[in-house]
């Protein structure tokens, strides 16, 4: 991967520098000056196991620089001292000669508001909600620095990480000991595998690579930190007890989420997160044997077709509500710099277009399929995420004058997508007897065929596959577009976070098992199905040579979906579903050396281009099993209904003589189920 995103401290005028000398030792300790302290954040008594095998580091902190006039309602990007202003930070770590020394440089930034005409921008605004001004080159999310004043008097926060012994005191049923069972030898080298994936930054776990195949010669972007693919990781640490390195990974990201992001002269939006990162060590210059660790990510501009990675945020805000759930510690969620992480990434995606649907607009390969496949337009993957995301927000944002209007813009947009996904893109067998039997060309405001969909898009497999019981949710809509393949990500996460009825999460759980041998065969799940064949594949993915038919993106078959497959299945009471996938998964996994994906209809070869010891499928095992043994967690990682959000409806249609809204049906008819 091209590393030309990181940059060197000794290209920076910062107009203050924060210098840390680290050594290594069992705590942190973070010596205070007399006014301004780095403060160890609450984590609610949830400790991390020593499990990984590493030691932290304590710095002595001195602060440089010269202090500028600040406006109050510029505290968001400030530090807590409303002198010190304007700040960006660029993270590195050093070393000489087996010792270490970090180096955090926070160079000026300018801030702003940004008067975009956008449904969000135009009312968050009011209150101080800014954008950083990009400057310099570089443009890294400031970190928070509190300040305490108690007089004279200094003190210390000390972080201690202990031995063993999780205790999660805000869970409830947790605390009571369980007897132990005898971990079966696949579930150990799973963990031995997980754990030596690990990646460190300064001395501290910040991730894990997408993949650790000793015999790989050419990795690729393979040993880079992926946020989707540190998703189940991160949940089995968690639910390990271990939730030091999800935070490290989460404030890490959060950092790197406002660098300068160019490709040809054109910066994307504030708020994009990385599709991935790499930790690098350069050396520095006019120093011998020194070297110092930077984090390299990659925005899609080193990615295969240069597409920004849309799911990026989602993901990483479906994993800050994971994380404070499991572990108790919603201090983290509270931070300023966090608040600020999450409202620039719904900033971007509520952003005001040219669409007329509450669904997002996205190109081919913006998510988990980052290759051309067809996806482009309203992929049931995104929205899914997309709603998901919107539902953590919801919980998570504090709501105060400078976030009530993006909280209305959230919880507007939640009505509209869940009744636009459950009313469009739900398909049955009565559905597909009613396209069949639609009329073209209607003009008129209470036209059937609303998206001008032709009977003859109606593919032959689906008219036999689709059971008389049960079905999903489509893959795509536009107009006069329907794209009927089974995608398994969207429709699980449709279940998971009830973006679908409750009466189509169950029948999507019919479907899967009605269609257990093309969707799960000898190994768990089809990414989608069916493949495109001949002429229909050349077309779409251009003779892509990875995803010919039943192989990769095009009907492979993916062990990490194992994960959400079984997250969905307990939250819909279907645990013996999960635990059928699970044993068919246990008996290949570790003889085939846990490969990324596997070829043909049925499953039964390992991938042609399979990655070997790919972490997430490891990953998406371990969680697999603990979520079984431990069905009680899954209730905090997955949503019920909100009934609330069936009240909300931002359309008066029925003053203008159209088609009544239908959400008190849509909300009559869950009541009933």
């Amino acid at each position: 991967m091209n590393s030309s995103g990181h940059i060197g401290i000794t290209t920076m005028k910062p107009y203050c520098r924060v210098l840390t000398s680290c050594r290594n030792s069992s705590i942190f300790k973070f010596p205070s000056s007399k006014s301004n302290h780095f403060i160890a954040d609450n984590s609610s008594k949830f400790q991390s196991q020593s499990a990984l095998g590493r030691r932290f580091q304590s710095c002595s902190v001195q602060i440089l620089g010269k202090k500028r006039g600040a406006h109050s309602n510029r505290r968001a990007f400030s530090l807590s001292d409303s002198s010190w202003s304007q700040i960006r930070v660029y993270r590195s770590c050093s070393g000489v000669r087996g010792g270490r020394r970090g180096v955090l440089v926070i160079s000026n930034v300018g801030s702003d508001f940004r008067k975009h005409s956008t449904s969000v921008e135009s009312h968050v605004n009011e209150k101080g909600f800014e954008s950083i001004y990009i400057n310099g080159g570089l443009n890294v999310k400031p970190l928070v620095i509190e300040r305490i004043e108690r007089g004279h008097l200094e003190e210390e926060s000390t972080l201690e990480f202990k031995e063993p012994e999780v205790n999660f005191d805000h869970s409830e049923g947790l605390n009571e000991r369980k007897v132990e069972r005898e971990v079966p030898e696949i579930e150990k080298e799973a963990w031995r595998l997980l754990r030596s994936a690990v990646v460190d930054y300064c001395g501290n776990p910040v991730g894990t690579v997408a993949a650790n195949d000793p015999g790989d010669k050419q990795p690729l972007n393979y040993d880079q930190v992926f946020i989707r693919d540190f998703v189940p990781s991160a949940l089995a640490f968690l639910l390990k007890g271990e939730g030091e390195i999800v935070k490290n990974f989460l404030l890490h990201t959060l950092q790197l989420q406002s660098w300068e992001k160019t490709v040809d002269c054109y910066s994307p939006g504030q708020g994009l997160m990385p599709a991935s990162f790499k930790v690098r060590t350069v050396p520095l210059d006019g120093s011998d044997g020194a070297f110092e660790e930077v984090l390299d990510p990659d925005f899609g501009e080193s990615a295969i077709g240069r597409v920004a990675p849309v799911d990026s945020g989602l993901w990483w805000i479906i994993l800050l509500r994971a994380y404070g759930k499991i572990t108790g510690d919603y201090a983290l969620q509270q931070r300023v710099d966090v608040q600020t992480g999450i409202r620039l990434i719904l900033n971007l995606c509520l952003a005001d277009g040219f669409d007329m649907f509450p669904t997002l607009l996205v190109t081919d390969g913006s998510c988990m399929i980052d290759r051309r496949m067809g996806i482009h337009g309203h992929p049931l993957e995104i929205q899914a995420l997309f709603y998901s995301a919107l539902r953590c927000s919801h919980e998570m944002l504090i709501v105060n004058d400078g976030t009530k209007n993006l909280v209305r813009a959230i919880n507007s947009r939640l009505s509209a997508l869940s009744f636009h996904i459950r009313e469009y893109y739900w398909v049955d067998i009565k559905k597909i007897n009613e396209i069949y039997r639609y009329k073209t060309e209607e003009y008129s405001t209470e036209a059937i065929n609303k998206f001008n969909i032709y009977p003859d898009q109606i593919p032959t497999w689906l008219v036999d596959w689709i059971p008389d019981e049960g079905g999903y949710l489509m893959g795509n809509l536009q107009p006069a577009h329907m794209d009927f393949r089974f995608f398994t990500l969207g429709n699980l996460w449709s279940i998971i976070s009830s973006l679908g009825t409750t009466k189509q999460n169950e029948g999507i759980l019919n479907l899967i098992e009605a269609k257990w041998d093309d969707l799960v065969a000898h190994m768990p799940l089809k990414i989608c199905y069916p493949a495109m064949e001949s002429e229909e594949w050349r077309i779409i993915t251009g003779s892509d040579p990875k995803n010919t038919p039943w192989s990769y993106h095009n009907g492979g078959s993916w062990p990490t979906l194992l994960w959400q497959f079984t997250l969905a299945c307990i939250k819909m009471g279907r645990p013996e579903l999960a635990r059928k996938a699970v044993a068919l998964a246990e008996e290949r996994l570790s003889v085939d050396h846990w490969p990324e994906y596997y070829d043909t209809r049925n499953g039964r070869f390992i991938g042609k281009q399979s990655r070997l010891y790919q972490t997430w499928t490891i990953a998406g095992f371990l969680t697999s099993k603990m979520l079984l043994e431990n069905p009680e967690m899954a209730s905090r990682l997955a949503w019920e209904e909100d009934y609330e959000l069936l009240e909300i409806c931002v359309c008066a249609l029925s003053k203008n003589g159209r088609k009544k809204c239908s959400r008190s049906a849509s909300r009559s008819q869950i009541v009933v189920q």
